[in-house]
């Protein structure tokens, strides 16, 4: 164990000192550690055993986006987002229906071992894109601040968004709910996204509170200030989850809420969470490298179904939807590319692993192929893509 603990800390020491240099290259952080992951895993050299438990697998891939979510939204800036709410919302209201019904159509299509409603499940897995793998974008001052706005908005909602989808179909496929037409749908729906929403703003006004009243009186210490930051983030989702709401809607809500409340000093204050974060989620692509990589069964048809999910399944619905929306061609084709699938997927695949399907590995082995090769498209084409911007203008 404490091998494996050294290993990980010289590897994150070390890309820590180049990570500036590496970020404007082509090679994202977590394709470093997924490399490093299998190099280092029982695949290839066995240092690491990767023998995680899935339970284990599932609380760091939750913690992780927990924290990525509730900082984003934090640091979101609310003035663009205001004027230009168009974008994300067309995005979620037309394009990721129209994501989840092609990715079902394909799955359909090519996947014969997959029973109707298990393909619908697979469309949903895959519809929600990942906030952390879109960072480079987010950050880039090439990209215009209405798409990098917009994009982390539909990041942040998308996968908590998806998660009712995700819970009606396995029901359905379970056999515990018989029809759609008694409101069931509507109402687990209105559960998950209702109570999160809840949380995330309850819970952050709340707290907000609490800390200007510690601060008023000289109570909050900095460093203090940076820990309570993220003990909110996960307090937000953690609640969430256990009244059985969207642990991922309440965070990325809430994350919203106390960069609204805390102005200018947003930064400094999430800095905390922040570095939490980006630790977790470098450690979960690390395990991810180690324990998934190497025992995936990328087979033609499943590699067919990977492109065309991150290409035209996306592409296409997110383009027709912003049709008129006052945004370029080039604009629209970089809204629909960047949809990078990631840590939500990751714990869908787990959720569905624990449900008992009999399609339920299959469809991980798809998720996790879609996710790696992802991963490697979006990681390369970041800069690059966003770069063109400029030839834009």
């Amino acid at each position: 164990m404490y091998a494996e603990l050294a290993l990980l800390g010289v590897l994150v020491f070390l890309y820590a000192g180049v990570n500036g240099r590496m970020a404007r290259g082509w090679v994202s952080g977590p394709m470093v550690f997924v490399a490093a992951g299998f190099l280092f895993g029982p695949a290839v050299m066995g240092w690491f055993q990767g023998d995680i438990e899935r339970e284990e697998l599932h609380l760091l891939t939750d913690l992780t986006l927990a924290l990525i979510l509730f900082t984003d939204a934090a640091n979101a800036d609310l003035t663009t987002l205001r004027r230009r709410f168009a974008i994300p919302a067309r995005m979620l209201l037309l394009g990721l229906p129209g994501v989840m019904l092609l990715g079902f159509v394909l799955a359909a299509a090519l996947f014969e071992n997959l029973t109707l409603l298990e393909a619908g499940i697979l469309g949903v897995m895959l519809a929600a894109t990942d906030a952390a793998l879109g960072k480079g974008v987010f950050a880039n001052p090439a990209v215009p601040a209405p798409v990098r706005e917009g994009l982390n908005t539909e990041s942040g909602l998308n996968d908590g968004l998806c998660v009712p989808f995700l819970l009606l179909l396995l029901a359905l496929e379970s056999g515990s709910i018989e029809g759609l037409g008694d409101g069931q749908a509507l109402a687990l729906f209105a559960e998950e996204l209702g109570i999160g929403l809840l949380v995330g703003l309850g819970g952050t006004a709340l707290a907000g509170s609490f800390l200007r009243f510690c601060h008023r009186r000289g109570y909050l210490e900095e460093l203090w200030l940076f820990i309570a930051v993220a003990a909110l983030a996960l307090a937000l989702f953690a609640t969430a989850q256990s009244l059985h709401g969207s642990g991922y809607i309440a965070a990325f809500s809430g994350g919203l809420l106390f960069g609204y409340l805390a102005k200018e000093h947003t930064h400094t204050a999430v800095i905390g969470a922040e570095v939490d974060g980006e630790s977790l989620a470098m450690l979960t692509w690390f395990v991810f490298g180690a324990a998934v990589v190497g025992h995936l069964s990328p087979t033609p048809t499943v590699l067919l179904y990977a492109l065309v999910s991150l290409t035209l399944v996306r592409m296409l619905p997110i383009y027709l939807c912003l049709a008129g929306s006052g945004e370029s061609r080039y604009s629209r084709l970089f809204l629909g590319w960047f949809g990078p699938r990631g840590l939500a997927s990751i714990v869908f695949t787990l959720i569905v692993l624990d449900s008992g399907l009999p399609g339920a590995p299959f469809i991980a082995n798809v998720v996790a192929c879609t996710v790696l090769l992802s991963l490697v498209l979006h990681g390369i084409s970041a800069n690059p893509l966003a770069a063109r911007f400029r030839q834009q203008e």
